[in-house]
């Protein structure tokens, strides 16, 4: 019966082969894999862990729809928005005696 790893066990194991405190034979002793297994973990972080660094941060840009639902949906929102800011930016300015 073949064991089965959770990407989360097989991140760590790979990591500690990349750090190099540990020689692939101690991995595989206390981790209970084969050092071969170790090797292939460890290359696919090298040449895959750029990938973890690719996606963009920000606000998720909304994908275009022709559903009028979803369109009508939006612009109600934002206009609860814009209101709701608005009437905030009023109350500010009547505080501050403008």
């Amino acid at each position: 019966m073949r064991k089965t790893f959770s990407s989360t066990f097989k991140f760590k194991v790979a990591l500690e082969a990349v750090m190099g405190e540990k020689t692939a034979a101690e991995l595989a002793s206390t981790h209970e894999v084969s050092v071969s297994q170790i090797s292939n973990w460890k290359s696919d972080l090298l040449k895959n862990g750029k990938q973890l660094f690719d996606k963009k941060r920000g606000p998720k840009k909304v994908q275009p729809s022709n559903n009028p639902d979803y369109l009508l949906r939006e612009i109600g929102q934002l206009k609860i928005e814009r209101d709701f800011l608005a009437k905030k930016y009023n109350d500010f300015q009547s505080l501050r005696g403008d």
